[in-house]
């Protein structure tokens, strides 16, 4: 006997349709509100942009590097939450602005908030594609946006900030009323800055010990049974480990869904350049920044001021010392640098001559001397004499651009350097605290470089950083990060100098001459 099945569909009754285009037959794309000034970025974006909002959204964004490398920099000063977000506060609002619900009458429904939050949204996912294709641009990408998130997240007001974490969907387990009392001797003793009362009215959340690790690193909490017992005024850290471990996620699928994308050809050098410009902030040089009022730079005096070189340049004019010759990448870097402290076309002949001893005048003038005058624009195409030749590298451009091969010197000593070249080099230059050296050698393995720099610029000038902060002469937006080997020059021979003047005009010029 035949068995029939009466709920089996008829073959020929069955949609034409076919079934692998049937998730695509009704999309349903459109505008997206933005309640909270916050963002998990959970949700991709689904509306049309132009082209143009593409490109600049995401050059925007990016240039807010410069602001996460400030994060970076102050909290390794030792700044609190509320001195970063002043500092940031001005930089943050001149690329990325996000003003909270409160500053409109209308709420998150008026036009400008909903612009502010929708770049926002899409500028952060279109980095996201740029940045998903290899683990090291995931990782960093990933660290620098979370440093982002958690300042904007300590800025925001205590309203706006609590209605952002009560639409959050985590999954916290609350401690009860009888566990609680059972358990407040030790978490009195294990959670400091509390008191009795506190742990008696204070809700508290049971998570995960690998969830709030920063917490219990700095032995803040409670841990029983693997659990850590975390009050409500610290739920930063909860929220932050959310963030983490969804961002985590959106670049592990991100970077898996890039080989299978139609990419519009219109996008792929976009998303190229993007990724690029990634490996530290970058800065153009402004005129003002080669400007030294009081100072002449000539071919004579550079042993001297060598002294106030960053090490990737101070490394060039050793070894040009020790061998008597560059290859042409450390000829190029340094020739560029040298002309962007001030020294003339002339006198940077005069410093090439004198160091090349080992050669006649007429091998010189036929293999060097064209490569100089073509660097100052003396020589060559009518944009390069417009142009008065080459600008001088940025930290991002040595970083990224030409690494070093074998009996090469250019580059950067932080990323192109073993940890055992590089501290030795470190020594050979004046730096011998042991601390200072540990921090260089984290920073390093972090790929934190810029930050490695910063770190033996301040400790080589601390006690001219001080003056000038006692004397007030110079704030917070003259002691910066430096991205920008001639920057590191015109702010080392100035505080040696005893001069304050010059560092707030170069001020002036910061961002605006940005390269990206």
């Amino acid at each position: 006997m035949i068995r029939q099945e009466f709920n089996r569909i008829d073959p020929k009754r069955r949609s034409t349709i076919d079934y692998k285009k049937k998730q695509f037959t009704s999309p349903s794309y459109g505008e997206q509100e933005y309640p909270h000034r916050l963002n998990l970025y959970d949700v991709p974006p689904t509306a049309e942009i132009k082209l143009e909002d593409f490109e600049q959204w995401a050059i925007d964004r990016l240039r807010i590097k410069q602001v996460l490398a400030e994060i970076e920099a102050c909290s390794f000063r030792n700044k609190t939450p509320a001195e970063t977000g002043e500092h940031m506060k001005p930089l943050l609002g001149k690329w990325l602005r996000l003003d909270p619900n409160s500053s409109s009458a209308q709420g998150y429904q008026d036009d400008r908030l909903c612009q502010e939050r929708r770049k926002d949204h899409y500028s952060h996912y279109i980095l996201r594609l740029a940045f998903s294709s290899t683990e090291d641009l995931r990782r960093r990408f990933a660290r620098l946006e979370e440093s982002l998130f958690k300042l904007r997240f300590h800025n925001e007001n205590a309203k706006e900030r609590q209605a952002f974490v009560g639409s959050l969907n985590f999954d916290w387990e609350m401690v009860t009323a009888e566990e609680k009392r059972e358990l407040a001797p030790q978490l009195l003793s294990a959670t400091p800055g509390l008191k009795k009362q506190d742990v008696d009215e204070a809700g508290w959340f049971k998570v995960d010990f690998e969830t709030v690790a920063e917490l219990v690193e700095n032995r803040r909490v409670l841990l029983k049974a693997g659990k850590a017992y975390v009050p409500v005024k610290d739920q930063m850290s909860l929220v932050l480990a959310g963030f983490r471990d969804r961002l985590e996620k959106g670049l592990e699928l991100t970077a898996r869904a890039l080989p299978r994308l139609d990419e519009d050809d219109r996008l792929t050098p976009i998303l190229n350049h993007l990724s690029k410009n990634f490996a530290t902030p970058d800065a153009g040089l402004a005129d003002s920044d080669a400007a030294l009022s009081d100072a002449s730079i000539r071919a004579s005096s550079i042993d001297a001021v060598s002294q106030h070189f960053p090490l990737c340049m101070r490394n060039l004019h050793m070894t040009l010392r020790k061998n008597s010759h560059l290859k042409h990448y450390g000829r190029l870097q340094y020739t560029l640098f040298l002309k962007g402290i001030g020294l003339s076309m002339d006198e940077c002949l005069t410093f090439w001559r004198h160091s090349f001893r080992l050669i006649t005048d007429d091998t010189f003038n036929k293999e060097y001397r064209y490569n100089i005058r073509h660097a100052y624009g003396d020589v060559g195409g009518d944009a390069i004499r417009r142009g008065r030749g080459y600008a001088p590298f940025s930290c991002q451009k040595i970083l990224t651009e030409h690494p070093p091969g074998s009996g090469e010197s250019h580059g950067c000593p932080y990323r192109h350097f073993s940890v055992d070249n590089l501290t030795a080099l470190l020594q050979a230059t004046g730096v011998g605290d042991r601390d200072v050296l540990q921090g260089v050698r984290e920073d390093v393995e972090k790929k934190r470089y810029h930050i490695a720099c910063n770190r033996v610029f301040d400790w080589a000038h601390r006690a001219d950083i001080q003056r000038v902060k006692r004397d007030g002469t110079w704030g917070a937006a003259e002691l910066d990060t430096i991205v920008h080997p001639n920057t590191y020059f015109k702010r080392a021979y100035l505080l040696s100098h005893g001069q304050g003047d010059g560092a707030r005009q170069q001020q002036q010029h910061d961002g605006d001459a940005m390269e990206m």
